[in-house]
């Protein structure tokens, strides 16, 4: 009895090494599925990714941050310690090891980026000495920079996109990228991110960094995450973003990245990715339901026809689980007036709250909750680069595919990344 017990803890040993050695991606076969060996390492499944192939779905291992030995506590299952409850808010023990307050800190200072540089740039025009410097910065970036919207992608640094530290960033949640099949690095694309939840911190692991692995699921394709234009006239914050590989969402921008550099020189293989609901679709971020802003949204899909590059639906489990906010439906006049600053201002101001720093209820900090992002089946586009000749049904045609792709995902994913959802996927205009 004693050697068997050995032997399965060896065992259990060695399959969380391999676990950690694997990194946080993992391929996403269909379900329905079973995959052969010669099939895994086509799909690059070989042998090394984390847990079993259960139903055509690959099974998530218990162990989800690297260097752990037990599986990752999320706010919704803690249980805090005994005399940590104080005036109705859950206080954080102090015992908590030294990772997971790393990647708190990591967390912590990502959504406080732009106000940390806004910061240093307001402490560095207190000195004097600084301003011949700051002027024609500031002019720079107002009048002339074209940075974010030229296609060069030269300030991307992947040096800064692969540091540790993003690690520590996808391990609070934690985060997992999936693919549902390989694409193909002699083609472009734009992915579709679903949904934009408040501030879409899956799209930025994902498609923003390489803590889950994105170069190793698709070798070949550099993707670029796309933002507000606005953010690159944000002194300092601008030089960040553009290491990070962020890019300009505006037309200009979006058809340049995708007809210029690659392999040949035309954009093939290059992405994008775009958060198709844009700020409207944060208003409707709630835990346990998925409304999408896509009905009207066919800007991307005119973009794929001029440019030749196939649309890849992306689904995010878990994105509108991480803050919960004031809801339109029973606060109208709230929702009409940050209707009105949306239209006024092009972003909107969402009233939500999550955790805190040292506490589980209140504060800015997103809920420690599981992200999946799914990556669907690309869809190819023909291209037609006459503006003025593309036929309005074929754009229908490829937006109705384009929705019925998302909804297979999340047909196929609600039962094992979506258990706790409270409605089924919604489109809305």
């Amino acid at each position: 009895m004693e050697t068997a017990s050995l032997d399965k803890e060896n065992a259990v040993q060695q399959s969380i090494a391999k676990t950690n050695s694997a990194g946080y991606h993992s391929d996403y076969p269909s379900p329905g599925k079973t995959t052969s060996g010669s099939q895994e390492q086509e799909n690059g499944l070989s042998g090394k990714g984390g847990g079993n192939v259960v139903n055509g779905l690959r099974k998530t291992p218990d162990l989800l941050v690297r260097g752990s030995t037990q599986g990752v506590k999320t706010d919704a299952s803690r249980q805090p310690s005994k005399g940590y409850e104080k005036y109705g808010i859950h206080w954080a023990p102090l015992n908590i090891r030294l990772e997971r307050r790393l990647q708190t800190l990591v967390v912590l200072c990502h959504t406080l980026t732009i106000a940390i540089c806004l910061g240093v740039f307001f402490f560095t025009c207190a000195i004097p000495l600084s301003w011949p410097l700051l002027v024609p910065y500031l002019i720079y970036i107002s009048l002339f920079s074209t940075a974010s919207t030229s296609g060069s992608l030269k300030y991307r640094s992947g040096l800064l996109r692969s540091l540790p530290i993003w690690s520590l960033y996808a391990s609070y949640f934690p985060a997992r990228l999936h693919r549902s099949e390989p694409l193909l690095p002699t083609r472009k694309y734009i992915f579709g991110y679903h949904p934009h939840g408040i501030i879409s911190l899956g799209a930025f692991a994902a498609f923003c960094t390489e803590s889950l692995g994105f170069s190793k699921l698709f070798p070949g394709i550099t993707n670029t995450l796309l933002t507000l234009d606005s953010n690159f006239r944000i002194p300092f914050y601008r030089e960040y973003a553009l290491s990070m590989g962020l890019a300009s969402v505006s037309r200009e921008s979006c058809e340049n990245i995708l007809t210029r550099g690659g392999v040949d020189g035309e954009g093939m293989g290059r992405a994008i990715t775009i958060v198709i609901g844009g700020a409207r679709e944060s208003l409707n971020a709630s835990p346990g339901s998925l409304r999408l802003v896509l009905k009207r949204r066919k800007g991307f899909i005119k973009l794929a026809i001029r440019t030749g590059a196939d649309l890849v639906p992306v689904l995010a489990f878990g994105e509108n689980d991480l803050y919960e906010q004031v809801r339109s439906d029973s606060h109208p006049l709230i929702h009409k007036f940050q209707m009105m600053v949306k239209q006024t201002l092009g972003f909107t101001i969402p009233l939500f709250h999550a955790r805190g720093v040292f506490n589980y209820d209140v504060g800015l900090m997103p809920y420690r909750r599981p992200l999946n992002i799914v990556v669907g089946r690309p869809i190819h586009v023909i291209q037609q680069q006459d503006r003025n000749k593309i036929d309005d049904d074929y754009i229908d045609r490829l937006h109705t595919e384009y929705v019925r792709e998302l909804e297979r995902l999340w047909n196929e994913s609600r039962d094992v990344y979506a258990k706790d959802r409270v409605a089924d996927i919604e489109i809305v205009a």
